[in-house]
């Protein structure tokens, strides 16, 4: 069947995009107007909610899109005939409540399914008396849960229930921040009475979050700055349920369990809420494209011009040295009030703005913004389900772990410390920390009946290979090596594959435009959160240009919290636009 398969598969990785081939999404008018309120560069989720938000509060926007296919990030590709794939982002879990409400996206064709159980962890480990090896597996079911960890610890089973108790707890409080701009510590300094009154507002949130956490204010300080290790282990002893809930706290992270700012990687994954389940991530009908989807389809509903393959070649800055519109590559100059980047900080201020328009120390301090990332994603099409030693299943048809995120080298964290320092030293991990979904399981339109669509999120690839660019049979080794692995835990899955995509984080950067590969927009590190994300000069969504903003992931609350950044930014130019 694979080689049949394989006879169907264009080998050239052809890229037809299914919001514009298949459901009709591509931008309806032919060409731009001359003149805007507010133009958006970069159709991602955040710089279509920003758009949406704006065009409803009265400011007639634009979003300009440099590739054939909306979405940024969170896009579905047809990468091989009959083959849909959630391209680069996976999983749905951090879009807020509010802009699913607000936006009405159900409406506007956003469906969810949810999975439950939503971890396996299987291992590779000899059966006893001709029983299939151990693994784990997790869910909202707290009983099964326990009875699941006790296979591997009795203590670890009882404590469980009490540790994602805590863990919600925090993740709760933390809410109130990620739904608004942070505190404007100028306004509330400086300026006349009203003025800094009217700033005083900013500090709502805070201390909303504040009494939330009461006594557990010093757990929170904890998790948030310490290794997720220390809590782990303090929590556990069993190997594979620390390593699976370490997973968490370095996905996407150029970062080991043991160091410090790990805990909260973790809890930024747990803050995530679906269809009122906290924790709960999903996958989206179609693809994540299908969230972009709807996100578009709610701003054109609202009167937002949307383009595609509108490649932005600068911001145009006026002589007053505020923003005053952009050049696209094809030399076309559109006019607006305001811009707003979805792109990185990087991109905004390094290449898409005229550098005479910075001081220089402001470009210093943009240059040493850390975008490290640890992650190569490859799509897989393959001909039938993989079958784990740890739970098979017969006729191949699904079974309940299919569904959930499968966590493969993850028996012990010191095999996930061993990964990390490979790839420090420039070296690609030769036992490689690897999340398999396979979202067909459960939304049958992604692949042809009997297949199916697999993700890879793999750990840890440097950017550069000792210091030099990766060639293109290193990519290819790189990718043998993580099929190796996948065969050890489900014999034949090599032999299914009929087609495969290998994302180094270059080329994450190159197509999507996520400086250094990182899926954050910058790493989630302590220094770059909250009041100093991106920088503590831009963490108010302005820029040093007057009329310039940013609504990125680049922004506060950061990456993966799908429409906050843009949903304030937004909530900001308008506020701006009503003073001036």
């Amino acid at each position: 069947m694979a080689a049949a398969a394989a006879a169907r598969i264009d080998r050239g990785h052809r890229s037809v995009s299914l919001l514009g081939t298949l459901t009709g999404c591509r931008a309806i008018h032919a060409a731009p107007k001359s003149r805007y309120d507010a133009l958006v560069v970069g159709g991602g989720h955040n710089g279509l909610v920003a758009a949406a938000f704006l065009q409803k509060g009265g400011v007639k926007t634009a979003v300009l899109e440099r590739r054939h296919v909306l979405g940024g990030a969170a896009v579905t590709e047809e990468i091989f005939p009959g083959f849909h794939f959630s391209r680069c982002s996976y999983l749905l879990s951090l879009l807020r409540p509010h802009i699913i409400r607000d936006l009405e996206l159900k409406k506007h064709g956003l469906k969810v399914y949810m999975r439950d159980p939503h971890a396996f962890t299987p291992m590779l480990e000899d059966g006893v008396r001709g029983a299939p090896p151990r693994s784990l597996t997790l869910g909202s079911d707290l009983a099964s849960n326990q009875r699941e960890i006790a296979k591997f610890s009795q203590k670890d089973a009882k404590a469980y229930p009490e540790f994602t108790a805590h863990l919600e707890k925090l993740a709760g409080a933390i809410h109130p921040l990620l739904d608004s701009p942070p505190v404007d510590i100028p306004g509330v300094m400086t300026g006349s009475l009203k003025k800094r009154l009217s700033a005083a507002k900013t500090l709502m949130p805070v201390l909303k979050c504040g009494l939330k956490l009461g006594r557990n204010v010093p757990d929170f300080y904890e998790i948030i700055t310490a290794p997720i290790m220390k809590i782990l282990s303090r929590w556990f002893e069993s190997e594979p349920l620390k390593a699976t809930l370490a997973t968490d706290g370095v996905i996407g992270a150029m970062t080991s369990p043991s160091n410090p700012g790990s805990g909260y990687v973790l809890l930024h994954h747990v803050m995530g809420e679906l269809e009122k389940e906290k924790g709960a991530w999903g996958y989206v009908e179609g693809g994540m494209g299908g969230v972009s989807q709807a996100m578009a389809r709610a701003a054109r509903s609202y009167g937002v011009d949307i383009f595609t393959e509108k490649d932005v070649e600068q911001i145009l800055v006026a002589s007053d040295g505020s923003a005053k519109g952009v050049a696209l590559k094809d030399g076309t100059e559109i006019n607006s009030k305001v811009v707003l980047s979805n792109a990185t900080p990087y991109v905004t201020f390094r290449n898409l703005t005229p550098q005479a328009a910075l001081s220089s120390e402001f470009i210093r301090a943009v240059d040493q913004i850390d975008y490290t990332s640890p992650v190569t994603k490859i799509n897989v099409a393959v001909d039938k389900l993989p079958n784990f030693l740890a739970c098979p299943t017969p006729d191949g048809k699904p079974g309940p772990h299919h569904q959930c995120s499968i966590h493969l080298n993850c028996e012990s964290v010191e095999v996930l410390e061993t990964a990390y320092k490979e790839a420090t030293n420039g070296h690609p991990s030769t036992r490689p920390m690897l999340e398999m979904t396979i979202p067909s399981v459960l939304d049958p339109t992604l692949a042809p009946p009997g297949c199916h669509v697999v993700s890879l999120f793999t750990q840890f690839t440097p950017y550069h290979v000792e210091g030099r660019e990766w060639t293109s049979q290193e990519r290819e080794a790189f990718a043998d090596t993580v099929f190796d692995w996948v065969e050890q835990y489900a014999p034949g899955f090599k032999k299914s594959v009929v087609g495969r995509d290998v994302l180094l984080p270059p080329d994450l950067e190159r197509i999507f435009g996520l400086t250094g590969g990182n899926i954050f927009h910058g790493s989630m590190s302590l220094d770059q959160l909250y009041l100093a994300r991106p920088l503590p000069s831009l963490s108010n969504y302005r820029s040093p240009i007057k009329g310039l903003y940013l609504c990125g992931s680049g922004c506060h609350p950061g990456g993966g919290v799908m429409g906050s950044p843009g949903w304030n930014a937004a909530l900001t130019v308008m506020a701006d636009l009503k003073r001036h």
